[in-house]
């Protein structure tokens, strides 16, 4: 009889989601700036997307990697935002567990299929700085194509294990979840069983993929350096430098609260719920919005397009 009651309880499991505890009263005000930072992500993106595919001085290498990166940042802020939205406006916090599976998946693939972009991203600054005479013969639009291909690919064949391992676990615990949406880290703890398989798996998937990402970024500044370093020219260090602010942004902002919320995941206890409350909202909804403002702004002959299409 416990076993059916316990097969009941799995099939028709739901999580429930969690806003801001305590603050329920203020929901609907919480939601503005939720709403404010959704519309600036996805206008943003956009408008990122179309000035570089309507114009073609912008088919250069850099911006087709931008435009990479602003295809996964709508992809993330598409994904978070109806079980973000829903708690804050309309206190609608169950989500079934096959909804969860399936948000849970998308927001990792989407979040290394970043990482992957931020790596390649480095690679066009490495090859602009320290071998510019080659840059237009190496980096081809078919190159870039098999590169972004190669980096979705490697994100799929890495996160697909994730909700597999999940499905096969019973769920029998009270099911509330501490974030507004779905990830693994946490998912996996309300599994009755041994999550041992899963656990070592999440580990390795993100030292395979941000980890080895990083180091990788890490070793191609540490070479730009050195190659800036030897222009005899401070005006020209300075120029080459510059090229890289826009870049180095977007890597700060996606890896500080990634590795933060890796880690208060792993060894944080009940105390650090708050922290990693902030270091989620941060981690999906901040890069999403500041990469197209950064990139906007940094770049001149981004810029310059932007104003022109809404001028005329």
């Amino acid at each position: 009889m416990m076993s059916a009651v316990n097969d009941t309880n799995f099939n028709s499991a739901v999580f429930l989601l969690t806003g801001i505890p305590g603050q329920e009263d203020v929901h609907l005000w919480i939601s503005v700036p939720f709403c404010l930072m959704y519309v600036i992500s996805i206008v943003g993106n956009s408008i990122i997307l179309f000035i570089i595919k309507t114009d073609p001085s912008l088919h250069e290498p850099m911006y087709i990697f931008l435009s990479m990166l602003a295809v996964t940042d709508l992809g993330l802020s598409i994904v978070t935002m109806p079980t973000i939205l829903g708690i804050y406006l309309f206190n609608s916090r169950e989500i079934s567990i096959d909804a969860c599976f399936a948000q849970l998946f998308f927001i990792h693939l989407l979040t290394k299929t970043e990482s992957s972009f931020l790596l390649l991203m480095a690679f066009d600054r490495f090859i602009a700085i320290c071998n510019p005479l080659r840059y237009a013969s190496i980096l081809t639009p078919l190159r870039i194509a098999k590169m972004g291909l190669v980096a979705v690919l490697r994100s799929v064949a890495v996160i697909l294990p994730l909700p597999i391992l999940l499905k096969r676990y019973p769920y029998c615990r009270d099911n509330v979840l501490s974030h507004s949406y779905c990830i693994h880290q946490e998912v996996m703890k309300m599994a009755c069983s041994d999550i041992t398989v899963s656990s070592i798996y999440g580990l390795c998937a993100t030292l395979l993929t941000v980890g080895l990402d990083l180091l990788l970024i890490f070793l191609s500044y540490v070479m730009i350096l050195k190659t800036v370093l030897s222009i005899a020219s401070q005006v020209e260090c300075l120029r080459a430098l510059n090229t890289c602010v826009s870049h180095l942004c977007a890597v700060l902002v996606f890896y500080i609260p990634d590795i933060g919320l890796a880690v208060t995941h792993r060894f944080g206890n009940s105390s650090s719920h708050l922290l990693q409350m902030v270091l989620g909202y941060f981690y999906l909804l901040v890069p999403p919005l500041i990469n197209p403002i950064v990139y906007s702004v940094k770049s001149k002959h981004l810029r310059e397009r932007i104003i022109r299409a809404f001028v005329k």
